[in-house]
């Protein structure tokens, strides 16, 4: 891995709380890392969404910030900032993602109609079903096999899109969605020679094809490394030509662009975000702010100038790396190719004695907290089943690498962790379920072993490791 582009000014105090301090602290948290407090975590790597380091121009440029309810000059510097490096008409503003997913269900999305896409993402997906939709997986079949090399996993199969098209397309369709570098495979990338073939399957069966270009520089730079003829290409213009084949895109703004809070719909119909500022007014704010402070806004503008900095997306991207290739040396089973921002632990081959019922990656999740202070996320069963549909797919573990926040040390250790845990996995049971919310489960959902969860050694950290 290269020395970071970038050095640090200023460092925040954290230390590793005792074996049974954590023990207590999960119990508190009802095995949910999610319900674990800051405070007790060493290395967090439950998301990278609004946990990334900003620059010292962002920090600038939130001084710049204008509060004006309306007419603001911090809207129209984001405005131009989005406009400069994505090339879309219109651009509304919203608190994060899910307000950008939720105005663009609301818009497109009415009773019985469908939703083509690769893979879902958990709120992505609850926006159509709120809306009444339903949602329709055309990924390619490589998307679901953790240990498949395919290097665009993220791909759409443009036999099950056409299916789908030909039978339902336009009344019944709301709009097809791609996802760059998809969540739920692993951070997979999806080709520009898919993304082309579907611009032109949607186009032909008049259905909108939005992106989810949250994590469009990722996906950009896979491109450049991994699909023939835009090897010569520069980060700006790669960004340019995937944003240019799609009729509009959602972006949470709180990953590539660095900001703890902020995103954005981008649409290039006037009718369309015509109807998107309306409802702005109505669930977020006015359409100069949707629901972010100037001073966000500021940060925002500056932020999406510093994702198109080829070197400093391939630093981050580097680090997932190094983390997967210390993981693939000590035998770990993780999703490969690696992804973008994360590296996935897959659960079923970790912990095979536990069965998908009993929630092995929650439980996994759950095991590297206790062994060594480090959060990380479920993303199986408990995200990815919705309501009583059946679920086998993907048992993964996210370890998310938020931007410009950990050093190589850190991830060092957090591959010590779980080695460790991998070589006591028969003492990591199965987890039930004692409280399930009705939306997005995984969020605060609570859990009990079913079994004594790692021996007690009697030590408070691993022997090898020297936080």
């Amino acid at each position: 891995m290269k020395a970071p582009p970038w050095k640090i000014k200023v460092v925040e105090a954290i230390s590793l709380r005792t074996e049974p301090e954590r023990r207590r602290a999960l119990e508190r948290a009802g095995f949910n890392t999610f319900l674990l407090r800051s405070e007790d975590v060493f290395v967090d790597l439950l998301t990278d969404s609004g946990t990334s380091a900003l620059s010292q121009e962002q920090r600038s440029a939130m001084e710049l910030g204008d509060e004006a309810y309306a007419g603001s000059r911090s809207f129209f510097r984001l405005e131009r900032a989005a406009r400069e490096i994505y090339g879309y008409r219109h651009i509304i503003p919203t608190h994060q993602g899910r307000g950008a997913e939720h105005l663009l269900a609301r818009i497109l999305v009415t009773a019985g109609r469908l939703v083509p896409s690769n893979l879902y993402f958990t709120t992505s997906r609850e926006h159509v079903v709120l809306a009444g939709g339903t949602w329709v997986d055309v990924s390619i079949p490589e998307a679901s096999d953790p240990q498949s090399t395919h290097p665009f996993k993220g791909n759409l199969d443009l036999t099950a899109l056409e299916r789908v098209l030909a039978a339902a397309a336009p009344e019944r369709v709301a709009f097809v969605r791609v996802e760059a570098c998809v969540n739920m495979a692993g951070g997979q990338p999806f080709s520009i020679a898919n993304l082309a073939s579907v611009h032109e399957l949607a186009k032909a069966h008049g259905v909108p094809l939005i992106l989810d270009a949250t994590r469009i520089s990722e996906n950009a730079v896979f491109v450049k490394d991994r699909e023939r003829g835009y090897e010569s290409w520069t980060l700006p213009e790669l960004i340019g030509e995937i944003a240019e084949l799609a009729d509009g895109a959602v972006f949470s703004s709180k990953k590539d662009h660095f900001v703890p809070i902020g995103g954005f719909l981008a649409l290039n119909d006037d009718s369309l975000a015509e109807r998107a500022r309306e409802l702005v007014v109505v669930y977020e704010g006015f359409p100069h702010y949707g629901g972010m402070a100037g001073h966000d806004m500021e940060a925002l503008a500056q932020g999406i100038r510093e994702s198109a900095d080829e070197a400093l997306v391939r630093h981050y991207l580097s680090q997932s790396a190094y983390l997967g290739t210390k993981l693939l040396e000590r035998g770990i089973p993780i999703v490969v190719p690696v992804g973008a921002h994360a590296v996935f632990l897959d659960a079923k081959r970790y912990l095979p004695h536990v069965p998908q019922e009993e929630f092995p990656a929650q439980a996994l999740a759950a095991a590297l907290y206790l062994a060594g202070g480090v959060r990380a996320m479920e993303r199986g069963i408990v995200s990815g089943q919705h309501g009583d549909e059946p679920y086998d797919g993907l048992e993964l573990v996210r370890l998310t690498v938020p931007r410009r926040v950990y050093t190589q040390e850190h991830l060092a250790y957090v591959a010590d962790v779980v080695a460790d845990v991998y070589a006591r996995r028969e003492q990591v049971p199965g987890l039930r379920m004692t409280y399930e919310p009705a939306h997005l489960r995984f969020f605060q959902a609570r859990f009990e072993p079913r079994g004594p969860l790692l021996e007690y050694r009697g030590r408070d950290e691993l022997a090898a490791v020297a936080p």
